[in-house]
């Protein structure tokens, strides 16, 4: 559940032995160690009678600190992506049915580290400090790398983990101690906040600056907190940085899928975050725009990227117009001519008609 402080001598000499053995493995640092580049670890191109070897070795001695073994009679399928950021690690992962064991020696490491363990599909059981909890779907529990525990996957399944140093926690965290092993149920609206925006930065890092990773680190964090329950001083702030960042975040995520329906609607936006419209109008008024304009901001993206594609020749202007979401080609054409300088057909480099 915790990753070992590995040079990256170390993980540059591994992946080379890993491409050997057909299978790319990528070792992972400190939290401390910046980059964004999110690592992935897979059983997919390994011999069946390889993978649990490996694993053990790669993946359980160097990565996690962990001892792994697959159900008995079982192929062992695995698959793994992480990101690691200062202060944050996030790890998405999948596998057949195992047990994840942290304990004896791998304790020795010192590493308190605490983490967010989520059960996003199938079944698990969790043992540490004593005590026991079954997660079943989007279910968590929280964990610390200090103690002794195993993780039981007894079905075959997905879960999503998050670590953040201790200290970061007790700044924030009504007494960690008291919030380790307690189930945390999955209609809990920050965690599936916490969930998605965690998801989306897994997914964009290697994107963004290292300002807005600093950010988003800080929104994520923000988001476990309430999730698990801050003090009361901590609350307000966490709401207003990582609650309104990360439903921000979402609402734009849902209009850029969705710009093209001309029934968008800030309510439909609203609905989907279980928010009233006008908390969503506050959110876009906060970033100094609105919800209208964000939207048609997307649609003339998305038309200007159309125009510019070779295959375009073949589609009128207002058929482009109207299937990212304009109907009115007169409007198009004025809104696409003030954002661009150009006009449509300039663009396209009036090719066709």
């Amino acid at each position: 559940m915790v990753f070992d402080p590995l040079t990256r001598s170390r993980a540059e000499e591994r992946v080379t032995r890993g491409k050997r053995h057909g299978f790319i493995f990528f070792g992972i640092t400190h939290m401390t160690d910046l980059g964004a580049r999110v690592f992935e670890f897979s059983t997919e191109n390994l011999a069946e009678q390889d993978r649990i070897a490996f694993w053990r070795e790669h993946y359980g001695n160097v990565m996690l600190r962990v001892d792994i073994e697959p159900a008995p009679g079982q192929i062992f399928v695995a698959r793994n992506r992480t990101l690691a950021l200062p202060g944050l690690q996030l790890m998405e992962g999948s596998s057949s049915p195992a047990r994840i064991t942290r304990g004896g020696r791998f304790l020795d490491d010192g590493n308190d580290d605490i983490v967010f363990a989520i059960n996003q599909s199938g079944s698990a059981i969790i043992e540490s400090g004593g005590r026991a909890q079954i997660l079943k779907d989007h279910q968590a529990v929280v964990l610390s790398c200090g103690e002794a525990a195993t993780f039981d996957r007894t079905q075959g399944g997905r879960s999503f983990t998050l670590r953040v140093p201790r200290a970061t926690l007790e700044k924030t965290v009504i007494r960690v101690d008291d919030a380790l092993m307690r189930q945390i149920p999955g209609d809990r609206g920050a965690m599936g906040l916490l969930e998605n925006y965690a998801g989306w930065l897994l997914n964009a890092a290697g994107s963004l600056d290292q300002q807005l990773l600093d950010l988003s680190v800080q929104h994520v964090q923000d988001l476990l907190a309430l999730t698990i329950g801050p003090v009361s001083d901590f609350a307000d702030a966490a709401r207003s940085r990582g609650l309104k960042a990360a439903r921000l975040k979402l609402a734009k995520s849902f209009i850029v899928a969705h710009s093209h329906r001309r029934d968008i609607s800030i309510s439909t936006v609203a609905a989907s975050l279980n928010v009233t419209p006008r908390y969503v109008q506050r959110l876009f008024e906060a970033e100094g725009t609105t919800f209208s304009e964000f939207l048609i901001g997307q649609r003339l993206t998305r038309a200007h990227r159309l125009l510019c594609e070779p295959s375009s020749n073949h589609s009128a202007i207002s058929t482009i117009a109207y299937d990212v979401g304009f109907g009115d080609l007169s409007y198009f054409n004025r809104r696409f001519r003030r954002q661009f300088g150009s006009t449509p057909r300039e663009v396209r480099g009036d090719r066709a008609g």
